[in-house]
């Protein structure tokens, strides 16, 4: 191999290696804000954040608060609170909190992950539950920005490993099309993203050039909820 086809392959390495950390590169700290619809009529509104805290963690958070009809009635109210890790350019979970807060009803669940025994711990005040991590493992709140970094790095099937109740699931969606979008943010050419291993109903549709969260939301477990981007900044 004579010098010159040394020096060819050197800059493609470089190039290569460079092309890498570019995909591994975060998303900048971010807040999105969303109507809520169930039913197709107006329930909430939801704030969406996600920002650094140090030592590599980052804090990604939900807070849905109801502002018509019944969610109105009962002053609900629900936040949830993740940290996390980037694990190249996906997010790994450290801990998550959910609290739900209604007049005739309050929920909480508490969930820790310990990598150094792996294991995750996941308390709703009943007495906890322990099993072992899986690398790469997320939890329900930051399944969405999961998804949305896997199709910025060009993937189309997307298997992650979901920390849930009582195990680690691994929850499956797959890329099903490209529809046009239109929510109070703007019209988008977006990607429909579905879930194929369980019939739950979910969809959600991304601009992943622009954005890393979904610009609409669809799922049935839970209720017939929808979400529709109003603004990112």
């Amino acid at each position: 191999m004579t010098l010159r086809h040394l020096l060819r392959l050197a800059g493609a390495l470089l190039l290569a290696s460079a092309s890498g950390l570019a995909l591994a590169a975060p998303p900048k700290a971010f807040t999105a804000t969303y109507r809520v619809l169930r039913d197709g009529s107006p329930m909430g509104e939801a704030t969406v954040s996600l920002k650094p805290i140090g030592d590599g963690q980052w804090e990604y958070s939900k807070h849905v608060r109801g502002t018509s009809g019944l969610a109105a009635l009962l002053g609900a109210n629900l936040d949830e609170v993740s940290r996390f890790r980037w694990k190249g350019d996906a997010p790994e979970a450290l801990s998550y909190d959910y609290r739900l807060d209604a007049a005739i009803k309050s929920k909480q669940r508490h969930v820790a992950v310990d990598w150094g025994r792996h294991q995750v711990t996941v308390d709703e005040g009943k007495g906890a539950i322990t099993y072992a991590t899986q690398p790469g493992m997320v939890e329900r709140n930051t399944t969405a920005l999961a998804i949305g970094m896997a199709l910025r790095d060009g993937q189309t099937q997307i298997a992650l490993p979901v920390a849930v109740k009582q195990e680690v699931e691994t929850q499956r969606f797959k890329v099903t099309g490209k529809e046009k979008v239109t929510v109070p943010a703007g019209g988008f050419d977006a990607v429909r993203v579905d879930r194929t291993d369980a019939d739950r109903g979910f969809s959600a549709w991304y601009a992943p050039d622009r954005y890393p969260l979904p610009v609409k939301l669809s799922q049935k477990d839970g209720g017939n909820l929808t979400m529709e981007l109003v603004s990112f900044r």
